[in-house]
């Protein structure tokens, strides 16, 4: 099987398709970029569908210009020609001395087969390709995986299978819970699944061939050989879209592609990012904390989803890891605190502090209550019975403070509980924390996708209100999402949400609030282009959108909703205040 070339150039060996054969038969293809001696090196493996050959500045064009232009030390000290998206710059680390392996996921780029994202077929293919790159002659037998989005999520997935040569694993802003975290939202559809199949993964299928990338790495077509019809192509893909909007409750469909956290038993850094509501924060927190293994670490960081893995920051906290765990360096990893922050400040600022836990231990849990007489947001709850609604697909009712006496750290999950009716069978609720200046001018953030990113969201569709009372804590309700409880007409129900973790200083003289809405948020100020990669213009929650009308039908949605409040009724959102000091 020996059907691969060798090149040597810009001080590597690097060797370009290998075959690496599956159990079925099936042969996925790699690159392995590697140093040009026979000794052994630790190997970062990455396996995933976006087209190994295809160059970052080819396929996310936007992506990469902001990232080059804005942060210089991403494209110092490398000729850039293997820079791929959301994977690491081999120049970079073979000069480190490891080896860098690249698989082509089963139907993507240059390996054949059916799509199935995140599937238990691709968790075993992963699992085998850990365990041959960790055989091979220029191979120390210890793997280690590192990536983003993608690439980091299917490592919380193979990790929990224990394949005997993974030895470290970093997720940089990877979702763990399939469900809860990419396609339903408190339970409601989102569109971000389908968009983001159609766009990034069919454009580089197997198969497109000469109608598909030439990559300017190779010189050859990034989505070959061969060249496959549109029904042969259809033929070899799971309908992701399809797939999601079918599966609306968590079923076998979805519990087969959420690993067992617990299961993780190697050293593990996880990167969440404060800005990426809608899909991967969630997964970075909750896999920290569940994840079985002792030597865990959490790193949370700002501004956009892909930079700050390629940046000196980040790259220089994964080499000090992987360097500890994969080579045995004395470098003080060990000693150092089980969490990293960069705490957000108005104005695009960030200020490092480690802290020893998450969420963390100096937290003051301090619940905001909604004044219904008032429709705002106080310290002390008030016992006035009384009523106020809005219309379901509307933008709601939002509960503003009074400006902030002293400067306030919000740092940690929020949770909320609500009392509502609603005059039809449902309801979705669309939770957003938001601050405003002295003049009330809203602070929106660069968030991993949409540059006008509010504080925190949070989402339940009340059908789904049901809990898991042994996974429920104060501060994250745990929803099983496995039965519809339909509302009946006018009766009042309890609800608890989920509102997604967070970090803001609010400085004093601000004020903080909370929106309940019936739809998406949107930013009040202008509409951004989004991005090359991505299919919708970003108007505040990025590609997170939650507009399927089969899934949320205005007979059903644009209803009339009443929250309550009254002396047994006194809705709040609990925040995680942060002592200064």
């Amino acid at each position: 099987m020996e059907d691969f070339v060798t090149d040597y150039r810009d001080n590597m060996a690097i060797d370009w398709d290998v075959p690496i054969k599956m159990d079925d038969g099936i042969i996925l293809r790699c690159d392995v970029f590697r140093p040009m001696d026979d000794n052994h090196y630790p190997v970062l493996l990455s396996y995933g569908p976006y087209g190994k050959w295809l160059h970052f500045e080819d396929g996310y064009v936007t992506c990469w210009q902001r990232m080059a232009e804005e942060h210089p030390d991403v494209t110092a000290n490398s000729t850039n020609q293997y820079q791929q998206w959301e994977v690491v710059d081999p120049e970079k680390w073979v000069s480190e001395g490891y080896v860098c392996v690249r698989v082509d996921s089963r139907g993507c780029g240059r390996s054949p087969g059916y799509v199935e994202c995140w599937s238990p077929r691709e968790t075993k293919d992963f699992y085998a390709c850990i365990e041959w790159a960790g055989a091979q002659q220029w191979s120390s037998g210890k793997v280690g995986l590192n990536g983003i989005s993608y690439y980091a999520i299917n490592q919380w997935q193979v990790a929990a299978e224990r394949p005997p040569s993974l030895a470290a694993m970093c997720v940089w802003e990877g979702a763990a819970d399939f469900y809860r975290d990419m396609s339903h939202h408190g339970g409601i559809l989102t569109t971000f699944v389908k968009n983001w199949y159609d766009k990034q993964v069919h454009s580089v299928q197997y198969g497109l061939g000469s109608r598909g990338e030439l990559s300017r790495m190779t010189g050859d077509w990034v989505s070959g050989p061969e060249t496959l019809t549109e029904e042969q192509l259809g033929a070899n893909r799971e309908d992701l879209g399809a797939s999601a909007q079918n599966h609306t409750l968590e079923d076998d469909y979805w519990k087969e592609r959420t690993p067992d956290l617990s299961k993780i038993n190697i050293p593990l850094l996880s990167s969440a990012n404060w800005g990426g509501n809608g899909l991967h924060p969630r997964g970075n927190f909750e896999g920290f904390c569940e994840a079985g293994t002792e030597d865990k670490w959490l790193e949370v960081h700002g501004i956009e989803h892909w930079t700050e893995f390629y940046t000196d920051y980040g790259r220089e906290i994964q080499l000090a890891f992987f360097d500890h765990f994969l080579k045995g360096k004395k470098n003080g990893w060990n000693e150092r605190p089980k969490v990293q922050l960069q705490i957000r400040h108005p104005g695009e600022k960030f200020v490092e502090r480690f802290e020893k836990s998450w969420p963390l231990e100096q937290t003051q849990w301090t619940k905001f209550y909604l004044d219904g007489d008032s429709q705002s947001l106080v310290q002390e709850a008030n016992t006035i019975e009384t009523t106020l609604s809005y219309k379901g697909l509307s933008d709601g009712l939002t509960f503003m403070s009074l400006p902030l006496e002293n400067e306030m750290e919000i740092t940690g999950p929020m949770a909320s509980k609500l009392w509502i009716s609603s005059d039809t069978v449902d309801a979705d609720l669309f939770l957003v924390f938001r601050i405003f200046t002295p003049d009330l001018k809203e602070i929106t953030y660069q968030g991993a996708l949409d540059p006008h990113t509010p504080i925190a969201q949070g989402w339940l569709r009340a059908s789904h209100r049901k809990l898991d009372h042994k996974k429920t804590k104060s501060w994250r309700p745990y929803h099983t999402h496995d039965e519809k409880q339909s509302l009946k007409p006018g009766e009042i129900y309890e609800l608890d949400v989920e509102v997604w973790p967070t970090c803001i200083v609010v400085p004093k003289g601000y004020r903080i609030a909370l929106s309940v809405r019936g739809k998406d948020y949107i930013y009040p100020g202008p509409v951004d282009s989004g991005l090359s990669n991505m299919k919708n213009a970003f108007t505040g929650v990025g590609p997170f959108l939650h507009d399927d009308p089969d899934d949320r039908p205005p007979k059903v949605f644009d209803n009339e909703v009443t929250l309550h409040f009254g002396k047994d009724r006194k809705p709040f959102i609990l925040l995680p205040i942060v002592p200064k000091n």
